[in-house]
């Protein structure tokens, strides 16, 4: 009779679950994409950037079109807000739609109130190859720019830039009479009153043999005649910023200055990681690209899409990402930022958090955000983004960054959210009364365990609310010197796998499993390390389907440290995700 009132118990459980519908609002998470405010909307929008007037409203440029990314009409316009981003004037063109293919400009507000947009331009028309059409005339011909001295509302005529023949021309595919490129880096102010801003040169039609170049201007601070701008373009020589073992695909350069003077580049390979390279002499001379990597020497992740840097006016630095290894132009969401500090001449990176997700619309079509820009007014920090028919852009929390920023430095541990919480269970393990964790159509959850591991066992307990007829989660040792994690509503099983040798023998862990249910997503962080997959798996993250909702037992215990192999010396569970900054903290407090 018991075990028949067990199958009734879980068969209510069943319907209740498949019944479920997630409840969590969105609209409460300043991540969530759609949560952000249009910029605007049409067939193509691309590179949405913005700076600050010195009357205090934003001015933003971007490239469009009626069609998809590369169609006839690619030009591109400006707009103006008044009220941070909420909302924006009219279009207006600073080249037309009728006229050569406009596109990717980039915006620079001088001291004086000048705005300049450089851009590429398609000045004779290049629309062949051989005599054969070609598909996309978007990256070929002039860079150009043009220039505002009314905040927007008239453009100045067309100026080139002096881009240099090099190698990488005479080898493309027109032998330098074309030449290929385009940029995605807005111009920075250097310390000595320069300006200087990165692009990226084609050697191959029509996105083959990438590498970065960069032009300098030494006096457009102060000199109001176009014809007199000095503009100079480095590194010196015929050879740009590349590794040759990188391949191909080394794009998408994009620079900040160090409180040095030096100056560091980052841009995007079809490797898994996006590259970085210094240079000690204003961008004469760049030392060979790296990977772009965390302080214990990994290699940060990212597919081949735009790795973006950003120094805020503290003089500290944050990188856009997407934190997994996937080689194509796909899987730009969610996004990742880290936070950068100087230590020896270089940038230190912190350990990333979710800056924009979308659970809802994973696609590679419409779920790819990218092209970020960051602005600062006022100690506010905004970013802005695309997935190549939106515009938006969001505020960012001030105090998510500074938590980013100050990670290393952190040591307070944080008990917000605590909801059960266990210390020194005795060597063998523990029997409790069942631990209940928030539904995830209402809540996130999270799970922080300092465990002693004796000896590693592949199925030891470190924590058990599971069903023996299925429901319920758990935490265990898994193969090959991991932590696995179960989640299970009884009609799915849900589990995630922590690195490889993310654990050893003989050695206390800090583990803390975050389980967002804004997200979707599930992230280990183990002595202060967030997983990213190591060299076994191209990420370190997991989504949970929408229909994970309760992972509960429906039993009347749970178990904490059922092994002699093992020692679980503390055990918090929160009614929240922990940022990673936070599990970072904890770890940090313990030391």
């Amino acid at each position: 009779m018991t075990q028949i009132k067990k199958i009734i118990s879980m068969v209510a459980a069943f319907i209740a679950c498949a019944a479920s519908s997630h409840a969590i609002n969105l609209s409460d998470d300043w991540r969530y994409a759609p949560n952000g405010h249009s910029i605007y909307d049409n067939g193509y929008v691309d590179q949405p950037y913005m700076a600050v007037l010195p009357d205090g409203r934003w001015f933003c440029v971007f490239t469009t079109a009626e069609g998809e990314e590369g169609s006839k009409g690619q030009h591109i316009v400006s707009m103006l807000s008044s009220d941070n981003g909420k909302t924006w004037s009219k279009p207006c063109p600073i080249e037309t739609s009728d006229g050569p293919s406009s596109s990717w400009a980039i915006p620079f507000i001088t001291d004086y109130g000048r705005i300049y947009v450089f851009y590429d331009f398609n000045g004779d028309n290049i629309d062949s190859l051989n005599g054969k059409k070609i598909p996309r005339n978007d990256m070929l011909g002039w860079y150009c720019y043009r220039y505002s001295d009314d905040c927007g509302s008239t453009w100045s005529e067309r100026h080139r830039l002096p881009v240099r023949v090099t190698a990488c021309d005479r080898e493309n595919d027109w032998k330098g009479k074309v030449q290929i490129f385009w940029g995605i880096d807005k111009p920075k102010r250097l310390a000595n009153g320069a300006v200087a801003f990165c692009f990226s040169k084609l050697g191959k039609y029509m996105q083959d043999m990438g590498e970065g170049w960069m032009f300098r201007c030494d006096n457009i601070q102060t000199e109001r005649d176009p014809k007199k701008l000095d503009w100079v373009m480095l590194p010196e020589g015929d050879y740009g910023i590349r590794n040759a073992n990188f391949g191909s695909v080394q794009e998408e350069h994009n620079l900040v200055e160090l409180s040095d003077g030096s100056l560091y580049c980052v841009y995007r390979t079809t490797l898994g990681y996006p590259a970085c390279s210094y240079s000690r002499d204003g961008g004469k001379t760049w030392s060979e690209p790296d990977f772009v990597r965390y302080p214990d020497g990994r290699p940060m992740k990212t597919p081949r899409a735009c790795p973006k840097l950003y120094k805020a006016l503290n003089g500290k630095y944050l990188l856009w990402f997407h934190n997994h290894s996937q080689r194509g132009l796909i899987n730009r969401n969610p996004v990742w930022v880290a936070g950068g500090v100087e230590k020896d001449g270089k940038i230190e990176w912190s350990q990333p958090e979710i800056l924009l997700h979308n659970p809802e619309d994973t696609t590679p079509e419409t779920g790819r955000y990218s092209y970020p820009d960051f602005i600062e007014s006022k100690g506010r920090y905004w970013v802005s983004e695309t997935q190549k028919v939106k515009a938006r852009v969001r505020e960012i929390p001030a105090d998510f960054l500074e938590a980013l920023w100050n990670q290393s430095v952190t040591r307070t541990a944080t008990n917000r959210g605590v909801f059960f919480e266990a210390l020194d269970i005795p060597k063998g393990g523990k029997t409790i009364n069942a631990v209940k964790l928030p539904k995830l159509d209402k809540s996130s959850f999270t799970m922080e365990f300092v465990v002693d591991f004796k000896k590693l066992k592949k199925g030891d307990v470190i924590y058990r609310g599971m069903n023996p007829f299925g429901g319920g989660t758990e935490l265990l040792v898994g193969g090959n010197s991991s932590i696995a994690l179960t989640l299970s509503n009884y009609r799915i099983n849900f589990t995630y796998c922590s690195d490889i040798s993310s654990i050893s023998e003989g050695k206390k862990h800090h583990i803390v499993l975050i389980v967002d249910a804004y997200a979707r997503i599930v992230s280990c962080i183990i002595d202060g390390r967030l997983c990213d997959g190591g060299e076994y798996s191209y990420c370190g993250w997991k989504r949970f389907d929408k229909t994970m909702t309760d992972v509960n037992c429906w039993a009347s215990t749970s178990e904490i440290g059922v092994s002699d192999n093992l020692k679980v010396d503390v055990v918090r569970f929160y009614d929240r995700a922990l940022s990673v900054s936070e599990a970072v903290g904890n770890f940090n407090a313990l030391k």
